[in-house]
């Protein structure tokens, strides 16, 4: 008999209802029910999450399952965004951290207080100008704080419209840089200077709490909703389809984020001067990782090439054609500023090369190709400072998430790592989503799911 799930998976563009089975074998079944936009909206010349909106979309959604045996359900989003709720018990629309207010000027004013290397070493989180904490510190200049009585990150905003009650996951938490992670609990002197008191938060929980039980108007019975791995990321590592601990792994789309898992923190000048980050883990663990530019560069290049009447769609032929060239021995670093937000990202890959001494590409396709051999040599580069910070020959590189699909710099980056690649699954986050529901560990997954292996070519 099959037992059915549903993970609700947030994006920053767009969000997902997915029903989930699971049957007495472990075998996994995923159905999308509803996809649709998460929008963002502007408001006195601020930006914010229609987190209504997504509450309505949530709800036709679920309308979708109705007449099933729900057993629960468990919402993962993007991180750092906050809700407020008022001393009159109102739910306010989160700041988006894509809204430009946490300023250069403004993190200098927060460093004066408390400085940026205090800071790290109390989260173990890289500086990020969106980090909560900095959006936070902005509010309260603003005057956005006063009439707080409750903060909520935004799965557990969710949570709360679905339940009407209160929860802070811990692994959403962690990405706020307000957290001591050795603790495992707010840091005080961090709240203070954003004006705020634990009291303004609700209880910490692990992955696995039961919040509570839907609400009767979303038309599905006594369901549960679980605290799942509330940061996506968390969700999808959780979903390595790992035997062992000798590997390491990386979330790859838009961005790519390579890490290892750990029992504790590391928190050191090394760890500040690579600007490493440690996030909470699915198990209560610590994600050591690093946060590398990804297929943004591919997908800023098509999108340029498409205004100029190029359009590539064929992704096949894109990767067979790349395949065919020889590779790039001098690389661009994927990670430089000039790529952060260029208007013309070809015209800025061109000129880097230029400045660099790197051959410029003679063709759409050579231009690709120089991104993957890039993207490949910096997978390589953190990939050897975690081996070094393991103290282990870590032996398989896991790639989950969309990324897991580009046969092409798999191969690339199993050449340039020197060890197995194992691609998939590209769905690990709503995958890490239901394994927390349904109670499944990571061979279960592995036994589900199909993968791919990739031999490093001498």
């Amino acid at each position: 008999m099959k037992k059915e799930y549903i993970a609700i998976d947030l994006g920053a563009t767009s969000g997902r209802v997915i029903l989930c089975a699971v049957d007495e074998s472990k075998t996994i079944e995923m159905e999308t029910l509803h996809r649709f936009p998460t929008p963002l909206v502007q408001k006195d010349g601020k930006y914010y999450w229609d987190i209504f909106k997504i509450r309505d979309e949530i709800a036709a959604g679920l309308s979708k399952a109705s007449g099933k045996k729900i057993e629960s359900i468990g919402i993962d989003t993007w991180g750092v965004d906050f809700c407020i709720i008022d001393n009159a018990g109102e739910l306010h629309m989160p700041r988006a951290y894509r809204d430009p207010y946490t300023t250069p000027e403004l993190l200098e004013e927060f460093f004066a207080e408390m400085p940026r290397e205090e800071l790290y070493s109390r989260t173990g989180i890289q500086i990020m100008n969106f980090n909560s904490v900095f959006q936070l510190f902005a509010q309260r200049k603003e005057g956005l704080l006063d009439n707080a009585a409750r903060i909520l990150f935004v799965p557990d905003a969710i949570s709360y419209l679905l339940t009407g009650k209160e929860v802070c996951e811990y692994t959403i938490l962690s990405t706020s840089a307000l957290m001591n992670p050795v603790e495992k609990e707010f840091d005080s002197q961090i709240l203070k200077l954003c004006g705020l008191s634990r009291a303004q938060f609700p209880q910490i929980v692990l992955p696995g709490t039961v919040v509570g039980e839907l609400k009767p108007e979303f038309g599905l019975g006594p369901v549960k909703v679980v605290a799942v791995a509330g940061h996506d990321t968390a969700s999808a590592v959780a979903a390595v389809p790992a035997m062992g601990d000798d590997f390491a792994y990386l979330s790859s789309g838009t961005w790519s984020l390579m890490g290892i898992e750990t029992p504790q923190p590391v928190i050191n000048g090394q760890m500040a001067a690579l600007n490493f980050t440690n996030e909470g883990g699915a198990k209560g663990n610590i994600r050591l990782l690093k946060n590398i530019t990804g297929m943004w560069l591919v997908e800023q290049c098509l999108s340029q090439w498409r205004k100029e009447g190029r359009d590539y769609r064929d992704f096949g032929s894109i990767a067979r054609e790349c395949a065919a060239l020889p590779g790039n021995e001098l690389t661009i670093d994927v990670d430089a500023r000039e790529f952060a937000s260029p208007t013309d990202m070809p015209a800025a890959i061109t000129a880097y090369c230029k400045a660099n001494g790197i051959p410029v590409p003679e063709s759409d396709m050579g231009m690709l190709r120089l991104i993957y051999d890039s993207l490949a040599a910096k997978y390589a580069n953190v990939f050897g400072t975690l081996c070094e910070l393991s103290g282990k020959a870590l032996s398989t590189l896991h790639i989950i998430g969309g990324g897991s699909q580009n046969a092409l710099l798999n191969q690339l980056t199993a050449d340039a790592c020197g060890v197995r690649v194992v691609a998939g699954p590209a769905e690990g986050t709503a995958l890490g989503n239901l394994m927390i529901q349904a109670g499944l560990n990571r061979e279960d997954i592995a036994k589900s799911i199909e993968i791919k292996t990739y031999i490093p070519r001498l």
